[in-house]
Order: C-alpha cells, then sequence, then structure tokens
C-alpha cells in the first residue's frame, strides 16, 4: 500500500478516504502536537485510540500516512501482528520526487460516503485478486520514485479493478445514489489514471501532466 503525507493547505470533507477522523482523534490525543516518539510506537497508539471497541477498525494506513513523511510504502504481512501494522515501512522524502507529485497529482471532490454505507457487505476474497491488489501497490510506488506517469496510472487503473472484484461495494451499493464506476470511467478515459480516494467514493485522485479543471493541487510535508 502506498500512502503520501499532505500538508493541510486544504480542508478536506469527512468521509472520503482522507483520514480526516484518524486526524481528529490525534489533535484531541496530543493536544494538536505530535510526540517526540519513535513513529510506529505513535501508529500503533493511535490506531487503538480510533479503533478499540470497534466491530470493524480502520485500518492503520490512515495512522501512517499522517505519521510518516513524504511518500511511503506499506508492506503487510499476515503473520506480523495479525496483518494489522505494516511490517515495514519505506520512506522517501527526495524534494525533486515530491515536487513531481505536487505536479502531476490532482483531487477533484465527488462524494462523501452517506450514513449506513459500509463496503464489506459482500467480500470476494480471491487470493489471486489480492496478489494483483498487491502488485499495483508495488507498481504504484516504484512509478513514483521513477517519475513514470504511464506507469503511474496504469497501476492505479488496475488497483481500482481488485477493489471492484475484491469488495464490490467499493464502487457500487444501494445507499449511494450517483453512478461511481461511470464517474471512474470518464476520468480514466481521459487521463492517464484515476482511482477513488477511498471506499464509496471521495475524492477522486486523477494524475496527469495537464490540469484537471475543478479539481485541487496537493503538497507534500517531508517532515
Amino acid at each position: 500500500m502506498v500512502v503520501v503525507a499532505l500538508e493541510p493547505v486544504h480542508w478536506f470533507m469527512d468521509r472520503c478516504g482522507m483520514a480526516s477522523s484518524t486526524r481528529r482523534i490525534a489533535t484531541t490525543l496530543w493536544n494538536g502536537v505530535v510526540p517526540d516518539r519513535p513513529r510506529e510506537e505513535l501508529v500503533r497508539e493511535l490506531y487503538w485510540a480510533e479503533n478499540t471497541g470497534k466491530a470493524e477498525p480502520s485500518g492503520s494506513q490512515d495512522m501512517v500516512g499522517l505519521l510518516y513523511p513524504g511518500v511511503s510504502r506499506l508492506d503487510y504481512d499476515a503473520s506480523v501482528e495479525g496483518g494489522r501494522f505494516p511490517a515495514h515501512v519505506e520512506s522517501n522524502c527526495d524534494p525533486e520526487v515530491a515536487r513531481w507529485v505536487e505536479g502531476v497529482f490532482s483531487l477533484v471532490p465527488i462524494n462523501q460516503r452517506p450514513a449506513g454505507y459500509s463496503p464489506l457487505d459482500i467480500r470476494n476474497l480471491d487470493p489471486a485478486w489480492i496478489a494483483q491488489l498487491c502488485h499495483t501497490g508495488k507498481e504504484c510506488f516504484d512509478a513514483i520514485l521513477d517519475t513514470d506517469i504511464g506507469r503511474l496510472g496504469a497501476a492505479m487503473n488496475h488497483c481500482m479493478r481488485c477493489w471492484e472484484a475484491i469488495l464490490p461495494h467499493t464502487v457500487q451499493h444501494p445507499v449511494i445514489n450517483i453512478d461511481l464506476k461511470a464517474i471512474l470511467s470518464w476520468f480514466q478515459l481521459r487521463y492517464p489514471g484515476a482511482m477513488y480516494s477511498g471506499c464509496g467514493g471521495g475524492y477522486m485522485i486523477v494524475v496527469s501532466e495537464e490540469p484537471v479543471p475543478g479539481s485541487l493541487r496537493v503538497r507534500v510535508r517531508l517532515r
């Protein structure tokens, strides 16, 4: 899995895959100042602050994305802490890579997840699709480090195909009243790559060397 640390230059929508709830909990937990302790320790502390007692806990990628700088690759292994936390995190804080990310990534607001939505009602846990999903994460990280927009876009597009195959309700659900699949197809046909920021929509993450109308630009946090 790949996460990118962002500077708060925009006020992001809630319930859209941008770690908004995790950010609020971190602000309360640490009074707005991240403690000077090992990041992996803080990830666990924040994870349990958000998820203790929850039947469907959030993934630890939100915590890693908030606490690690730059562009990070997260390697999960079911044999390591039940797969709850990354077995390994590799972060890249190269300023040139960060500037490239800022130049090609755009966020287009689409929707907020509605009340009653869950992506987990249907689970097709096919090992072949899961292996492909893992490969898209590796390809995404490598393409960013190589500043290769073609490979990056292909990885993002295939990642969405994997999402839909494994958890169909990530892109289509009875309580979502817009056609997420059609919107996704529109962007993927016009730009090198596009995917949603989270299950059920959120922002459309678009990679393009040309401006994307109606989009927000990002700034990568390197410290």
